[in-house]
């Protein structure tokens, strides 16, 4: 049976870097992987997966949620030390584990999807390509750990949420949300256009977005537009 998603051109295949502790499936994994993904590096470690990340600047990080190294926080751990890329390099979670605390843990960190390790090659390859045009992504079984912890405390969560923003940022962020571009927010809150950028990295960092798309829906979602 041919592929849901259209083989992609050369040019425009996916940048990934393949991060697990057992070489030898990082070796299979490469090996099943189809055309449209170009793996750019791999890592073994929560360290040297961070090093990797940064120095490729992939479009999909393809990741193991139990690694060794750094405080024992795993592949969470990994995407933390990259959150300032969360806007350009999204996450997949590759696992044995099924676990919902496993699952929920790497969600909440920002990882755009969770699959497990039992599915084909050619499955893997279009999870990647739908993560890179910004899906969310899941096993079947793992959706429901999903929906189960995040839909039942959206509205308790919302307050924390705007907590980690600053009145400034919270200012920005509606605005943004609302569709205003940077020109109109800066003039409508008085400062420069440079000042209204580096507010709208902080809220999308802090809220774990990638882009002010995310931002309008997250804002939608929870009422504040």
């Amino acid at each position: 049976m041919s592929s849901a998603v259209p083989p992609l051109e050369a040019a425009q295949t996916i940048s990934v870097v393949v991060v697990d502790d057992h070489a030898i499936f990082r070796s299979g994994l490469k090996a099943d992987l189809d055309g449209r993904i170009n793996v750019l590096a791999e890592a073994a470690a929560v360290e040297t997966a961070v090093a990797a990340i940064r120095q490729a600047r992939p479009q999909v990080v393809l990741l193991d949620v139990h690694l060794p190294g750094g405080s024992g926080g795993g592949g969470a751990e990994v995407i933390a030390g990259c959150a300032d890329l969360l806007g350009s390099t999204r996450f997949l979670a590759l696992s044995v584990s099924d676990a919902a605390e496993d699952v929920v843990t790497v969600i909440r960190a920002g990882a755009r999807g969770y699959v497990t390790k039992t599915i084909s090659g050619a499955e893997i390859s279009d999870a990647v390509v739908r993560v890179a045009g910004g899906d969310a992504v899941f096993s079947p079984r793992l959706a429901g750990f999903v929906l189960d912890a995040f839909g039942a405390s959206t509205t308790v969560s919302v307050d924390d949420e705007l907590d980690r923003l600053s009145a400034r940022e919270r200012e920005v962020m509606r605005l943004i949300a609302r569709g205003y571009s940077y020109k109109e927010v800066a003039k409508e809150l008085f400062i420069s256009v440079k000042t209204v950028e580096t507010h709208v990295s902080a809220v999308l960092r802090k809220l774990q977005l990638s882009s002010r798309h995310e931002l309008t829906r997250w804002a939608a979602a929870r009422r504040l537009l």
